[in-house]
């Protein structure tokens, strides 16, 4: 007979400590060596009891799942299988985890978690199995040295902070749980607004989609962006998920530019890119919001967009899924505004320049 697989449960939630343990010991194949309650737990328990898979959550206390993952997959890589919350929110964070080395993922319910996670047990059985039977390999030694900045896509400029004879534009990027951010500020949004960039970390694959969503629910005009597409009011510019946005100027229009170049911040789109951009072409006519998100992607862009003279947002952290984005940028003292998510369409449509040219 085989011997069972041996897993460590590291997930801050007691219940879902308990409840995943009962749903693993149940199978005859499967041994719970240990639950730790986060990642300096977690390590403790991996040296001391040397199990065979760790099932992972994304967002624990003192330091997040990706942190530790990427460590892990660095010093000591063995099978993970992701159980987060956050799957649901944000695919950025699903494809992430597996880049850095998890071998898949499942999605923790939204509701009733006590009865919807014992309906999970087969997939999270079969998918526990298969992850130790998975042959890891080692995260590449320079992974984590490879972190690009907006430079390598669009250079720093001295930015004279004066275009008075040019609409305005506002610049939004967002990470895990911004789809729903984003949606609800451009719900609030008149078809007269002025011109719309986001840039969303989500999949090539469904950025188009996203876009084609929100255009059904909102009055503005949502679209994926278009190299060259001059940026109108009353319409929205969705990032495709494989390229960074820019907005460039020819005289007093803005326009869309995509551009194929290297991660920054390893992520491509990036907000800093958008935001350095926006900066640079539009100046004190910008506004910059800068919305939930993990990591710091887009702080030290909206510090710019910031210190050329827009005005700048960053969504609070009582709203926000994840306030690593936002919260960085607040340390910067990139922001004018730290915002509830509910209270930044109006911060907007308030901002003087806005009310001024577009009537809200």
């Amino acid at each position: 007979m085989s011997k069972p697989i041996r897993a460590l449960i590291v997930d801050d939630s007691a219940l879902i400590r308990k409840m995943l343990k009962a749903m693993l010991q149940a199978d005859p194949d499967i041994e719970v060596a240990g639950t730790a309650s986060d990642p300096y737990d977690a390590r403790e328990k991996i040296k001391k009891l040397n199990p065979d898979v760790l099932t992972l959550d994304v967002e624990m206390p003192r330091m997040d799942g990706i942190t530790f993952l990427a460590n892990l997959m660095r010093l000591h890589p063995m099978p993970v299988l992701m159980v987060s919350s956050l799957t649901v929110k944000g695919a950025d964070i699903i494809l992430q985890a597996l880049e850095l080395g998890a071998v898949d993922y499942v999605a923790k319910p939204k509701i009733d978690i006590a009865y919807s996670l014992d309906q999970y047990s087969e997939e999270i059985i079969s998918k526990l199995k298969l992850a130790a039977a998975t042959k890891v390999r080692p995260i590449a030694k320079d992974y984590l040295k490879k972190k690009l900045n907006a430079d390598v896509v669009i250079h720093k400029q001295v930015i004279v902070p004066n275009f008075a004879s040019t609409d305005s534009i506002i610049a939004i990027g967002a990470s895990t749980g911004g789809t729903e951010a984003i949606k609800e500020i451009l719900m609030a949004m008149p078809a007269s607004a002025p011109g719309t960039v986001i840039t969303q970390h989500i999949p090539a694959a469904f950025s188009a989609q996203f876009a084609l969503r929100l255009d059904k629910v909102c009055a503005m005009k949502v679209c994926e962006a278009q190299d060259g597409q001059q940026i109108l009011p009353g319409h929205v510019y969705i990032a495709p998920g494989d390229r960074h946005l820019l907005v460039t100027r020819d005289g007093a229009r803005y326009y869309c530019k995509l551009n194929d170049g290297p991660m920054v911040n390893r992520h491509k789109p990036a907000v800093d890119v958008l935001f350095r951009s926006a900066a640079q072409s539009a100046g004190t006519n910008a506004m910059g919001v800068l919305l939930t998100g993990m990591g710091d992607d887009g702080a030290q862009g909206l510090k710019e967009l910031h210190d050329a003279g827009a005005m700048t947002i960053a969504q609070d952290k009582d709203s926000s899924a994840v306030w690593g984005m936002p919260g960085s940028a607040v340390k910067l003292a990139a922001t004018d505004k730290v915002l509830p998510l509910d209270m930044i369409a109006d911060a907007l449509l308030s901002n003087k320049l806005t009310a001024d040219r577009y009537g809200t």
